[in-house]
This record gives structure tokens, C-alpha cells and sequence, in this order.
């Protein structure tokens, strides 16, 4: 499904997921980004940077998962509604590991980055409800000629006014560390599709991602 940009920015204050797209069609971005050079630490991958880390879970968990996901992705939206609420009551929820959740936007490059825009602007507290909700909905707006409406209405049920929500949406510094993020994904670790996860700093799981496939890795850690 492709939504035009003139469809996607129609309403909005100004034009900055249009640049946003054309500044990171991420074929042509990472065309002319280049691969890992060098072996990185867990601390380097644990390192946050410019737009800052969406964490959930104990700061303390002897295990730590730095997932990169896009919001248009059909394999992120099943991973999120299917093995995640498994992996959060048995293993975040009791404090044995932490979740590092960070946006690699894939195409419609317009709708990943306006989504994850939108998911940070709903604040620390209500960035992984957000995130859900867009994750659950997303065949909703994906498959609309018009997304704004439906992104408008999760955005105010998580208290996003529509004057914050233009506001958002308009933020060209939020969309390019957006961006930042996904190209240092590539560069530095790696990361060439979405979901990719990351447990103690070893990528370990990059597409299928079922409750199974975590525990095989989680288990021998927590021994």
C-alpha cells in the first residue's frame, strides 16, 4: 500500500514528513551509509543516542533487549500483538529483563517516521500504550488513502490534543533524530530489517520472534 505524500500531509502545519521521506527513503539512505567497520560492546549498543531510548522494565534486569521495529512493519505489528505480551508478563513484568525499543522506519517512509513521531510525543508514560495501539490498529490506517484520521484518534485517546498533534507532526528535529536512529542502527550494529532484537548485546533473533525462540536465549542467561 502506498500513500502519497500530498495525501499524508494534507491538514498538517507543514510539510516535514515530506522532507523527512525524502531525506531517508532508507534504500537511498542506506546506500550511502556504510556497514559495521568494527565489533561493538553491549555498551555501546546500551548507549542511547540523540533522540534518547524507550525503555520498559527494570533498570537493573540481567538482561537487556534492544528490539528495532518499524510501525508499518506486518512482522513488528504480529511480533507485538502476539509474542510481546508474553515476553513482558514472563520476563519484564517479574524483572528479569529490560526492553530497549528503538524506530527503524521502513517503508511507506511518510507513515513509519509520522507514527513513531506520534508514539514519542505521547510521553515516557504512555509511549509503549501508544506504541501498542499503533502496532494493533495498523492494518486500520495502513490501508486508508487518508491516515490522518485514525492517527489523529489514537493520538487524542492517549492525550495528544489536535493542536499537539499538528505540533508533532511539524517537528523536524524529532523526525531526523528519528531518522539518526535507524541510520545508526545500520551502520554501527548492523540492523537491515525489522524486527531485529538484541539480548545482551548478540543479535540473536531477526524476523521470526515467537515466545519459544526468546526463551531459548533468556533462560540460559537468567541461570
Amino acid at each position: 500500500m502506498s500513500v502519497s505524500r500530498r495525501q499524508f500531509n494534507a491538514g498538517l502545519s507543514a510539510a516535514v514528513l515530506a522532507a523527512a521521506a525524502t531525506n531517508f527513503l532508507p534504500g537511498a539512505a542506506f546506500a550511502q551509509a556504510s556497514k559495521p567497520v568494527k565489533k561493538f560492546t553491549p555498551a555501546d549498543l546500551f548507549k542511547a543516542g540523540a533522540l534518547g531510548d524507550h525503555v520498559l522494565g527494570k533498570a537493573d534486569a540481567p538482561v537487556t533487549i534492544v528490539e528495532y521495529a518499524s510501525f508499518t512493519c506486518s512482522h513488528c505489528a504480529n511480533f507485538h500483538t502476539t509474542t510481546f505480551p508474553k515476553l513482558k508478563e514472563k520476563y519484564i513484568d517479574t524483572g528479569k529483563v529490560k526492553l530497549i525499543f528503538r524506530v527503524f522506519p521502513t517503508a511507506p517512509a511518510e507513515l513509519s517516521i509520522g507514527a513513531g513521531m506520534l508514539a514519542h510525543c505521547a510521553g515516557e508514560e504512555k509511549y509503549f500504550a501508544m506504541a501498542s495501539a499503533l502496532f494493533e490498529t495498523q492494518r486500520t490506517w495502513m490501508s486508508t488513502s487518508d491516515p490522518l484520521p485514525a492517527l489523529k484518534k489514537l493520538a487524542n485517546q492517549a492525550g495528544i490534543t489536535d493542536e499537539k498533534f499538528n505540533q508533532c507532526l511539524s517537528d523536524k528535529n524529532l523526525a531526523q533524530e528519528i531518522q539518526q536512529t535507524a541510520v545508526r542502527g545500520y551502520e554501527v550494529f548492523g540492523v537491515e530489517g525489522t524486527p531485529t532484537f538484541f539480548i545482551n548485546g548478540t543479535m540473536v533473533i531477526d524476523g521470526e520472534a515467537s515466545i519459544e525462540n526468546f526463551s531459548k536465549v533468556i533462560d540460559p542467561l537468567l541461570k
